[in-house]
């Protein structure tokens, strides 16, 4: 199946729901110990079946004393619980397999998770650090609905050996305490009020304190507030209490700020039979890359970055990027670089059982101007070295080639660089340098290096400096040429720089300045290497 399709982000407005928003939860309460399982019993152990082994749990130091702070179902059907020291735990079971937690990891595994997670929608967040969001809005239709897209979904995370709670409703906050404290899986908008309501009031994201505040008046469940006055309850408990109310019930609006960019272009291709071989990836991406067409086509575009996404069978997604020196919507061209980049990472590319989805995105576009093919070698020449410059990019990464352009700035460090030739900016023709007083050396210091200077007199040039361990005397010298610092950039306290054109015995040619002026009662004026001449 191939969909060639335009993203979009939605936005929940600040009225009453139903606004057509479709929010997905997930909820990951063993997310630790699942990470653990996964590298000892392999990826479908939760589906087929663990081998005899003592409970699992992740104990670190909370307090200046080391507690549990994850279990996974056998711990926790032997009576184990988060925030019990550890050698507690060891007193009930001496079996215990314990394992010093780590955050890090857990954080890298719930971004693989979310990684996934694309194949269902682009626009993904994390949401702290046992959970994620997901926008279906618009893209459930492709799985049979709701119902079993969110089935599917559930199923294959078992079968990676995830235990997973989901749930999706028409906001954020209620898909989030539904799939954590309610058995629905699907919430409909006029269902909001009657789901949300017997549930604790820690399903609305309150903070402990609070939740604890609010049971000591006998307000217990999100019911009891709706039938609160609101002034009151913000007069003694804050705004916060009834915004979390607002928010899930669509009141008040909450946006879902996914945890990469979203694609101006997306074309895929979900496979039967998952493919390994590598002819058989770049005969896709051709394909994919023809899908491309005619969207750019219709936008009066080109791409200039691209990125592939390969997703493993067994939940692993490989994401390969590139970009084009000039807008570029040719399938030929595209496929063949992507053949340049997969022929570099081909020994990094694991296929393991092989690919089951294939995505080609364009996620920066530039304006392609039609022009009327004519005849003669410039054309061809210029269409040459663009195909050249993508394809040695490809191979060896953009920052093989660079350009120099100018700044608009005096100071000598910054008023030229070198950029990734495919991070340039297009120009039709030849971009004219800022004028300048006088020569500049062929070499410039991006770093100036201090030397030491000798003067006849405080305001005129060196007479001799020391450079390196190596003293020079001068015979000739140029200037001053006076450049008065940018203060926008560095600052009111800037100081200005004094430039000398010097020529020691030897006959090489110097570019000292000095930074500061002779003042009474100031600082002696230090003296700096800026570069030096053919």
């Amino acid at each position: 199946m191939t969909a060639c399709f335009t993203p979009q982000l939605s936005l929940t407005p600040a009225s009453t729901a139903p606004n057509g928003r479709r929010i997905l939860a997930l909820w990951f309460p063993r997310l630790s110990t699942d990470r653990l399982a996964r590298r000892r019993w392999g990826l479908s152990w939760r589906s087929t079946g663990r081998p005899d082994h003592p409970p699992v749990v992740c104990a670190g130091r909370v307090q200046n004393a080391v507690r549990l702070t994850a279990l996974d179902e056998t711990a926790e059907t032997i009576g184990l619980r988060v925030g019990q020291g550890l050698a507690e735990a060891r007193a009930i079971c001496p079996s215990l397999d314990a394992a010093e937690e780590d955050p890090a990891a857990d954080r890298r595994f719930l971004e693989a998770i979310a990684d996934w997670c694309d194949r269902y929608t682009p626009l993904v967040a994390l949401d702290g650090t046992d959970g994620l969001m997901l926008d279906v809005t618009g893209c459930t239709h492709l799985f049979g609905g709701e119902e079993a897209m969110i089935e599917d979904l559930l199923d294959r995370l078992l079968q990676l050996g995830l235990d997973a709670r989901g749930a999706i409703a028409g906001t954020p906050g209620l898909s989030w305490a539904a799939a954590r404290f309610s058995g629905k899986t699907v919430v409909a908008d006029p269902e909001m009020v009657a789901v949300l309501s017997p549930l604790p009031l820690k399903a609305l994201r309150i903070d402990a304190g609070m939740a604890a505040s609010l049971a000591r008046v006998g307000l217990k469940q999100v019911g009891d507030l709706l039938a609160m006055p609101r002034g009151p309850l913000t007069r003694r408990f804050g705004p916060a209490l009834l915004l979390r109310l607002d928010q899930a019930l669509g009141r008040e609006g909450e946006p879902i700020v996914p945890r990469r960019p979203v694609a101006l272009l997306s074309v895929e291709r979900r496979l039967a039979e998952p493919i390994r071989d590598e002819e058989a990836i770049l005969d896709l991406v051709g394909r994919l890359a023809a899908g491309l067409k005619s969207g750019l086509e219709g936008r009066g575009e080109g791409g200039r970055l691209f990125e592939l996404l390969l997703f493993r069978v067994d939940g692993r997604v490989f994401r390969i990027e590139l970009g084009a020196a000039a807008p570029l919507r040719d399938a030929g061209r595209i496929k063949a670089l992507f053949n340049e980049r997969l022929a570099v990472l081909h020994d990094d590319l694991d296929a393991g059982f092989g690919f089951e989805i294939l995505r080609l995105n364009v996620l920066c576009t530039d304006r392609l101007a039609e022009t009327q093919a004519r005849f003669g070698a410039g054309e061809a020449k210029n269409d040459a070295a663009l195909d050249f410059i993508d394809r040695v990019t490809a191979r060896f990464g953009e920052g093989c080639l660079r350009l120099p352009l100018s700044h608009a700035s005096h100071w000598p460090e910054r008023a030229s660089g070198l950029v990734p030739l495919a991070q340039a900016p297009a120009r039709s023709g030849p971009r004219p340098l800022p004028p300048v007083r006088n020569d500049r050396p062929i070499w410039l210091f991006a770093c100036p290096e201090a030397v030491e200077v000798t003067a006849e007199v405080p305001d005129g040039p060196p007479a001799s400096f020391r450079w390196r361990r190596t003293q020079h005397r001068v015979v000739r010298a140029e200037g001053p040429e006076r450049l008065a610092p940018e203060w926008w950039i560095d600052g009111e306290d800037a100081l200005p720089r004094d430039y000398f054109r010097i020529e020691d015995s030897v006959g090489h040619r110097y570019w000292l300045f000095r930074e500061g002026l002779y003042e009474r009662g100031a600082d002696r004026p230090n003296w700096f290497m800026q570069g030096v001449f053919a």
